[in-house]
Parts: structure tokens; C-alpha cells; sequence
């Protein structure tokens, strides 16, 4: 492939989504591409016509090195869905018409499920329109809920930081000799895999988590204080870890039971935040003891001076892997990880079909759960582990990590 290929970054990003980028830039101009173009803010920025020529942002090793260690999106993001072929035709012809006087012959989209949505819908319209195009589709997404994949690039160092902040956490709340209980709110949405990993805490030095809730199971709150009290009862300071998602048996999210502003996105999802809060004020009221509550938010996708080096790695390769796959003629294809040894651990790639991707949710099985519902099992922290394992330092400058940015 001689031609100039595309690539865009959509929805949250993680500490790891321009390691993917790298893979896709250095993959391209190592096979013999022409020019390979970033699209400014995903698929909503081509529209737009917003878009680079990454070889006049990406010129040395030392930027592919930088780029690697920086987090967020470099090329920035959006949550622009695609409205359904038949609804909208006009737009299609104008995402082709731009692509095709940019002589694109591969185009290549990192993110999650709602982004595999749009790889979905361009690959359809390509066959509709005769297109030779190549559509791919790169996985990320912290919350590790695509399916299809053993794992998603971004979620070992998300993982990693939020098993490293719950044991600072639990060594803060046991200096003080009297009762104290923090709940640390997880992203995730409707996936507990992120807030699983706060199992990880648990070792020789640390005591762990004493109670994680997962979206997975519905929360029952009386059940849910009634365990508190028990565990107050018997020892001083008392650590839990709640997912964002957790909802009720009616199917209302618990941060639903009280006054908040609601947002909903193109993709039709609601911000999820204020569970921890509302908690930890029942907590406070009903049994009187101090509370504290802690909302992780931003910081699980953009730690990047606690990244994965497995996970960089392999955020890496999958971009590298989707091109390398439409160089060959795959299109309307994910590239997906395939755990392939446990010990040592192994994971190669292949690709899949984006239809048996795009929108659905992976969840963490049941039986990876308590049977009360409070904790998760050994089986998923040994899953966890090897994807938080090793570090890629930061490059340091004045006493503080060096990123990479688009400067226009």
C-alpha cells in the first residue's frame, strides 16, 4: 500500500491511547505509506475538515518516545455518533468525498465501543458504495468492557493506579484511633472491571479493601449498611470501593436517589458521579461515624507516571497489528487480544468482526463475584495482575514528566 491512510482518536482517553497512535504512525510509514493523517478530534474534527499531517508533529524518535509516555488523546477526542445510514446518506458522502481527496486507502479508529460503532457504519457504507477503503477499528478503553477481546490497551495502567491509590488510602485511614470510613468511587459505567482491581491492594503490606461492589449485582443498600455497621463494630478504619455503576433492583444507578445535575451524551450515557457522596452522607446520618468519600474520576485514564509497560506494549502492537491487517485487505475488522499463557504470561493478537463488537458491553462474570456480593474473587485478580505488571518511566524535565502536543 503506497497510498496515505487516516487515523482519529474517539471517547475517553487512557494514559496509553497514543502509544496505539504510535503503533498506527510508525507501522504505516514503515510499510511504504504515502502521508498518514490524524483526524482533530475524531470523526466529528474530519467532518469539520480538521485534520494533520502527523509527520510534522511526530519527527524524531525522541517524539515517538515522548508520545508514548503522554496521556490523553494527542489528537484530541469526541463522542460524535454517526447517525444510521439510511437516516442520514448526506453525511457518509461527505466523510468519503473528504477521504477520497486525501487519496485515503486505510482509516483507522481508536476507542471503545461507541467508536467501534462508527468503524461499523463507515465499513457497512464502503461496501454500499464500492469503496476499496479499509476500515479498522484499535481498542482502548479503561473500562475494559469490549467484547471480544481478553483486555482492552488502557485499562492495565488504569488498573494499576487504582490498586496503588487504594493502598495509600488504606494506610492514610489507619493513623487515627477512632472510627473512619472512606468509599472510593471507580469508573467503569456498567462494567465492575476497574473497581475489581482494587482487589489488588490486598498483600504482605497492606490489609486491603474491605468490601467492593460491582455493577454487576444489584445493590441492595440496606444490606449494604447493615454490613457496615457490622464491620464498624469490630475494627477502626474501614476502606470501600464502589463502582459508578452500581444500581438498585429497579434499575435506577444509586447516584440517582439523590438531587443531581444530569448529563447525557450523543451515545445516550449519563454521567455517572455522586455514589460515593451519597453514601457516605447515609453512613454519616445513620450511624454517626466520620466518612469520607473519594471520587477517582479523571485520574484513572490520564496517570500516565504510573503506567502499565505491559500495557503500553501492547497498546503498541494492536495499532501496529490494525495496520499491518488492512495493508493485507482486512477491513470492518477490531484487533483483539488473545491471552494465550497464563505463565509466563502471552497475549498475541488477531482481528475480529467489528459487528460482533460495536455496542455491546463485556462485563465481569458472576462467578468472578462474591456470593454476597461484596467482594471478587481469586480467579480475577490473578486475570488482573499481569496487565498492571513493569513501568515505563517518565522522561523528566524540571522535575516533571515531559509530554508530547499538537501545537497548530
Amino acid at each position: 500500500m503506497r497510498g496515505n491512510v487516516i487515523v482519529g482518536q474517539s471517547g475517553g482517553p487512557t494514559s496509553v491511547i497514543n502509544s496505539s497512535l504510535v503503533g498506527v504512525y510508525k507501522t504505516a510509514k514503515d510499510r511504504g505509506a504515502g502521508k498518514v493523517y490524524g483526524m482533530l478530534h475524531g470523526i466529528k474534527g474530519l467532518l469539520d475538515r480538521q485534520y494533520v499531517d502527523l509527520s510534522e508533529h511526530i519527527q524524531s524518535d525522541l517524539d515517538i518516545d515522548l508520545l508514548k509516555r503522554t496521556p490523553s488523546s494527542f489528537l484530541g477526542s469526541c463522542r460524535y455518533k454517526l447517525p444510521e445510514i439510511r437516516d442520514n446518506i448526506e453525511v457518509y458522502e461527505q466523510i468519503f468525498e473528504i477521504l477520497e481527496e486525501l487519496e485515503i486507502e486505510a482509516f483507522f479508529y481508536i476507542g471503545g465501543n461507541d467508536s467501534m460503532d462508527t468503524i461499523k457504519k463507515l465499513s457497512d457504507y464502503a461496501v454500499l458504495r464500492s469503496s476499496e477503503i479499509k476500515f479498522m477499528g484499535v481498542p482502548k478503553t479503561i473500562d475494559n468492557d469490549l467484547a471480544m477481546t481478553d483486555h482492552t490497551p488502557g485499562y492495565g495502567s488504569a488498573a494499576k493506579y487504582i490498586a496503588s491509590v487504594m493502598k495509600e488510602i488504606i494506610r492514610d485511614g489507619l493513623v487515627y484511633d477512632y472510627p473512619t470510613i472512606t468509599i472510593v468511587e471507580i469508573m467503569g459505567r456498567n462494567a465492575g472491571w476497574l473497581t475489581a482491581a482494587s482487589a489488588l491492594a490486598g498483600g504482605e503490606d497492606c490489609e486491603g479493601v474491605d468490601l467492593i461492589y460491582l455493577p454487576e449485582v444489584p445493590f441492595d443498600i440496606d444490606a449494604f449498611m447493615k454490613k457496615v455497621k457490622e464491620l464498624a463494630d469490630k475494627q477502626g478504619a474501614i476502606v470501600i470501593a464502589v463502582s459508578e455503576g452500581i444500581k438498585v433492583a429497579d434499575g435506577r444507578y444509586v447516584f440517582e436517589l439523590t438531587d443531581h445535575v444530569e448529563f447525557v451524551d450523543a451515545f445516550g450515557h449519563k454521567q455517572l458521579q455522586g455514589t460515593a457522596k451519597f453514601l457516605a452522607d447515609k453512613i454519616g446520618a445513620e450511624l454517626g461515624i466520620k466518612t469520607r468519600a473519594i471520587e477517582l474520576s479523571t485520574l484513572q485514564r490520564c496517570a500516565a507516571h504510573m503506567t502499565s509497560r505491559v500495557d503500553i506494549t501492547e497498546a503498541f502492537q494492536v495499532g501496529g497489528a490494525a495496520v499491518k491487517a488492512a495493508f493485507e485487505g482486512d477491513t470492518g475488522k477490531v484487533v483483539v487480544l488473545e491471552r494465550i499463557s497464563e505463565d509466563p504470561y502471552i497475549c498475541t493478537t488477531s482481528c475480529q468482526d467489528v459487528h460482533k463488537i460495536a455496542n455491546v458491553e463485556k462485563k465481569v462474570p458472576l462467578e468472578w463475584i462474591t456470593q454476597d456480593g461484596t467482594y471478587v474473587s481469586e480467579e480475577l485478580v490473578h486475570y488482573i495482575r499481569p496487565l498492571i505488571q513493569a513501568e515505563l518511566s517518565p522522561m523528566m524535565v524540571d522535575g516533571l514528566p515531559r509530554h508530547l502536543r499538537v501545537r497548530l
